[in-house]
């Protein structure tokens, strides 16, 4: 794995930057089913940020939720040993609270965080402006199944 800053040591201009992506995201939704727009952006350790939004069809399960969107590009186009650390996510809604990741997206994103720290930032229809909740992978995801499980089966 490439070296990393702590996950949860975002800058206040690298925090603002996540966020704005995650919500300018949304204008990229494809929801006709459920109308309900999500953005999400990825902070890399090597400074680069990806953004994904849903993306609904017709049978349902097919989507794809904007954090999965926003991840699997990354994974699918760097080998193994040259893949950045994943430093932070912010997730964006139109709702208030805002949403948190489903119970899948917080599956994948546990598969590719190298710490349980790893901060998950969500914002709610008032974006910027409005409340942030901040948690980590962890606290969504408590007790955990993941990589290194799979050295127990040996």
């Amino acid at each position: 794995m490439a070296s990393h800053q702590n996950p949860a040591s975002l800058s206040k201009d690298e925090l603002h930057t996540l966020a704005s992506k995650a919500i300018d995201a949304k204008a990229y939704a494809y929801c006709p089913y459920s109308n309900f727009r999500v953005g999400a952006c990825v902070l890399l350790s090597t400074g680069a940020y990806h953004t994904g939004s849903n993306v609904e069809v017709a049978s349902t399960p097919v989507g794809i939720c904007a954090e999965r969107c926003a991840i699997a590009p990354i994974v699918a186009s760097i080998k193994r040993p040259d893949m950045p650390v994943i430093r932070a996510i912010a997730v964006a809604t139109d709702i208030s609270p805002p949403a948190s990741p489903c119970g899948m997206c917080r599956q994948f994103i546990n598969e590719f965080a190298t710490s349980k720290d790893l901060p998950i930032y969500m914002y709610g229809k008032d974006g910027l402006d409005g409340d942030v909740v901040k948690m980590t992978i962890g606290e969504l995801l408590p007790m955990s199944f993941g990589p290194n499980d799979m050295d127990r089966n040996k």
